[in-house]
């Protein structure tokens, strides 16, 4: 490790909290823009249809441009990275509420934008996944992935309320002016006060050989038992996630009422569960064997995700929802740090790009069922039959040897070597 290196580890505590404020800040605004576009969708349609078509919209982008994206992450100045996705998406946010100052306010523009963000998130995903070891040390991993997932949770509890405010009391287009505020001051913080050097592979003055890096990526796959099937069960709960994902908000709309208060109140219900979940992992750490955190998590996530279908009660619903929350940071945390710890430093952008790719095209291909579906059948059935997949697809965690020998804390494999 450098000179430099070293002194980044030193200040890690700083670096971090300048980081996951940038992030908070930055999120913060892209949130509140998401539920905007979002209920604007719902609530202007009613439509799983157009449900699917805005999630479509806002994950083929990302998936498209995961596999390039993880080069990038591995090949040139991380921080960077993020700076100019930030930007970008701010600059498209900006155009739009321009154009809808000027009263051009089409559905199909929502889809547009929603695409071309989702172009900015595909090259952040992977960097801000990645950066984190450059400056944490390893074993405060858990604690800092803990801690950006109670940050996410805080947004997304504070998002949906600001967002449901303003839209009732302003129009759509102050959401899309504070989004690019936020965003300029995230990346002021970047720029002025995050001082993270560049990682080994961006110092590489070599051409970027973009089809080459993915053939070493995905060999580097090929020979990783555990990632492969990682990535499976990844692919498979993804699917069957997309139903409580997206369409509880239609589930809410047509069983409960047209109210944006109750679209609001399922995301602050799941957003404290999550701030609950985030200040658990960060705290306990999770089981010594990381997979037997994310089994856990998978089992309440699908018996929570059945209730959905099953009870009448909008309260009682709420409280489902928030335990859902709960499990989330309990299965993120613990799969991200496993990542991070068990990856070549050199292969981990392409890696997250591989976990972009996964969870922007099976939540969509979920949709694809799930959407029209919605259309002709009750969701409630839907929600029910996803919680029994996942809930089987928990043992597939347990069952799998080289998926436990990975979860293991690294001082554990080395007493046994």
């Amino acid at each position: 490790m450098s000179k430099a290196s070293e002194n980044i580890m030193e200040h890690w505590k700083r670096n971090s909290i300048l980081f996951l404020g940038s992030q908070m800040i930055s999120l913060f605004g892209s949130a509140l823009v998401q539920y905007a576009i979002m209920w604007y969708v719902v609530l202007n349609t009613q439509s799983g249809m157009m449900m699917t078509v805005y999630i479509l919209c806002g994950f083929i982008p990302t998936f498209i441009l995961s596999p390039f994206a993880g080069v990038w992450a591995d090949r040139f100045n991380r921080k960077k990275l993020i700076i100019i996705s930030d930007a970008s998406i701010a600059t498209v946010t900006l155009i739009l509420a321009i154009v809808f100052l000027m009263g051009y306010d089409e559905l199909w523009l929502m889809f547009v934008v929603a695409a071309v963000r989702a172009l900015g998130t595909g090259v952040q995903t992977p960097a801000v996944s990645a950066i984190l070891p450059q400056f944490v040390p390893e074993d405060k991993l858990t604690k800092i992935n803990g801690a950006n997932g109670s940050i996410q949770a805080l947004v997304m509890l504070l998002a949906p309320m600001a967002s449901g405010a303003l839209l009732g009391l302003s129009s759509i287009e102050i959401i899309f002016f504070i989004d690019v505020i936020t965003a300029a001051i995230a990346i002021l913080i970047f720029l002025l006060f995050l001082h993270i050097p560049s990682h080994a592979k961006a110092e590489d003055k070599q051409p970027v050989n973009y089809f080459h890096d993915l053939k070493q990526g995905y060999l580097y796959i090929k020979n990783q038992d555990f990632l492969k099937k990682f990535f499976v069960f990844f692919a498979l709960f993804f699917v069957f996630a997309a139903a409580p994902s997206f369409l509880t908000p239609l589930q809410v709309t047509r069983s409960f009422g047209e109210d944006v208060w109750r679209l609001t109140a399922i995301e602050v219900a799941f957003s404290i569960g999550m701030m609950i979940g985030g200040v658990v992992i960060a705290s306990w750490g999770g089981f010594k064997n990381k997979i037997h955190t994310m089994a856990l998590a998978t089992f309440i996530f699908s018996i929570l995700t059945i209730g959905l279908g099953i009870i009448p009660n909008f309260v009682i619903y709420l409280i489902l929802m928030g335990v859902i929350g709960v499990a989330m940071p309990l299965f993120s945390t613990p799969s991200t740090t496993l990542l991070q710890e068990k990856i070549d430093p050199d292969y981990l952008g392409r890696v997250f790009g591989v976990v972009g790719m996964i969870s922007t095209s099976m939540m969509p291909l979920g949709m694809l069922l799930f959407g029209p579906i919605a259309d002709i059948i009750a969701i409630e059935w839907i929600l029910v039959a996803s919680g029994i997949v996942m809930f089987f697809a928990g043992f597939f965690l347990l069952g799998s040897k080289s998926l436990f020998e990975a979860g293991k804390p690294k001082l554990e494999e080395k007493n046994e070597a």
